[in-house]
């Protein structure tokens, strides 16, 4: 065996952890970029035949709440609360759905390379 060989890992291991490295790297600042993107990106979720409409962030951050003045004419509190509810809850559902399509194919990148999550 010739003196020294498999010294630091032998062969082109470095060459592979370096590629590896970038992909990661690389990786990351799509998934960063992604979550911007998500951040900025509204859904609207609307309930009461329309009378309300909940605004939100793909990052889950409540934007608005927009009550039709008329509904509150024929609406008691608890009817009101539970519309508000519901609509609240579907916005959420939104987002995260939202977040997941989105976030998805970069979660298969990691999982393809071992690294799932």
């Amino acid at each position: 065996m010739a003196k020294g060989y498999g010294k630091f890992g032998g062969g082109g291991s470095m060459g592979n952890q370096n590629a590896m490295r970038k992909q990661l790297l690389d990786l990351q600042k799509q998934m960063e970029e992604q979550q911007a993107k998500i951040a900025e990106t509204n859904v609207t979720a609307t309930v009461g035949g329309g009378a309300i409409k909940i605004t939100m962030t793909g990052d889950q951050v409540c934007k608005s709440v927009e009550i039709d003045p008329d509904f509150l004419k024929d609406a008691d509190a608890e009817m009101l609360q539970d519309i508000i509810l519901s609509g609240i809850n579907m916005a959420l559902d939104q987002s995260r759905k939202l977040s997941e399509d989105s976030m998805g194919p970069l979660s298969g990148a990691l999982s393809s390379m071992g690294l799932g999550f």
